[in-house]
């Protein structure tokens, strides 16, 4: 099929496609308190407000100071749409940047996104205070301070539901160790990329939390401290976004552009495979029946992970031989048969 007329029909099929359980809702959005009223307090929740977008979409704790965005700092408002406010304690003042504008002046300053599609986290969250321990579940109600610090650091946070079963399993012992099996084990049904163990305790007027995070082959773990429960959530969740964000994230000068060849497209597949690779500026460059070539810019290991998130599997180059087109037979006498294309050296995958 033409590329043109695939990727026309592709176009359409955009509109029909779910959004994946992946994507960050809300990412452009932020939410700082306000420490105090008039212009001089609001004027400081605006500048936090730009730190943690900026955080949220680099993973990088430097990029705030980036000399690039001096001017944005100077005057936020530029790429802001609109602010609200929400009613406390403590009152809240709420930001809501502009996605386009927004990209344009951190790419301008030479910084690279992290794109909506992040991985999936199932949290396991035992709190231990002077009122006991206890699983944060789902439905319970300190469950949202867990969703309030995933949402300002731009993760997907999903929760178990806490029933007896899982209690069982989510003990001091399993949450610091350092084999996840117990954990896996009654992660099976949250179908999530990432897991996420915390054990949080109260002692002396403050709290501590130990964390071990597991993505694929990947382990990374700390210790945070904080005032309160709020405090430590976000800790974590800020410690949690800038260990996963070098996995996902094209640095500008440290990636190489590669081909990604994709067996068992179709439309809907194409507009999903658009936003996985879009943060690595994939764009496609053939087409062969079910087979799509995409040119992506960004480290081996990062494609690998990013494509990881969409579900889709590897393909060994041995076992990657995807069917050539015939070879025209010669016209006449001494007629030269066309070259055989060249072997495909980049990444395969499949669905």
């Amino acid at each position: 099929m033409p590329l043109r007329s695939y990727l026309f029909g592709c176009c359409v099929a955009l509109f029909a496609v779910a959004a994946q359980a992946e994507s960050v809702s809300g990412l452009y959005q932020v939410r700082e308190p306000l420490a105090g009223q008039g212009a001089d307090a609001r004027a400081q929740a605006t500048q936090a407000a730009l730190d943690t977008l900026v955080l949220r979409l680099t993973g990088d704790p430097k990029a705030p100071q980036n000399p690039g965005l001096a001017e944005l700092r100077k005057d936020p408002q530029q790429i802001i749409s609109q602010f609200g406010t929400e009613a406390g304690p403590p009152e809240t003042l709420l930001v809501d940047f502009d996605p386009g504008s927004t990209e344009r002046a951190l790419r301008k300053a030479g910084l690279a996104l992290w794109g909506s599609n992040r991985p999936a986290i199932l949290g396991w969250w035992l709190n231990d205070s002077t009122e006991g321990s206890s699983l944060v579940g789902d439905g319970q109600s300190n469950a949202e301070v867990l969703r309030r610090a995933a949402q300002h650091r731009g993760l997907p946070l999903r929760l178990p539901l806490g029933d007896l079963e899982e209690q069982l399993v989510a003990t001091p012992k399993n949450l610091e160790g350092t084999d996840p099996s117990p954990l896996q084990a009654a992660s099976g049904r949250y179908a999530a990329d990432a897991l996420l163990a915390v054990h949080a305790s109260e002692a002396d007027g403050k709290w501590n939390g130990t964390w071990r995070l597991w993505l694929g082959e990947q382990r990374e773990q700390g210790k945070v401290e904080g005032a309160d429960q709020a405090a430590v959530a976000d800790a974590v969740m800020l410690a949690v976004s800038q260990r996963l964000a070098p996995r996902f994230v094209a640095r500008p000068g440290a990636s190489s552009e590669q081909q990604v060849q994709v067996q068992g497209m179709n439309l809907e597949r194409y507009a999903e495979l658009g936003r996985v690779l879009e943060p690595f500026g994939g764009r496609v460059i053939e087409v062969q029946g079910d087979v799509m070539t995409w040119k992506a810019t960004g480290s081996s290991d990062q494609l690998r992970a990013q494509l990881g998130l969409a579900k889709l599997q590897e393909v060994p180059a041995d076992a990657a031989q995807v069917a050539a087109p015939a070879t025209a037979t010669p016209a006449g006498p001494g007629a030269q048969p066309a070259p055989a294309p060249a072997p495909f050296t980049g990444l395969r995958f499949r669905w």
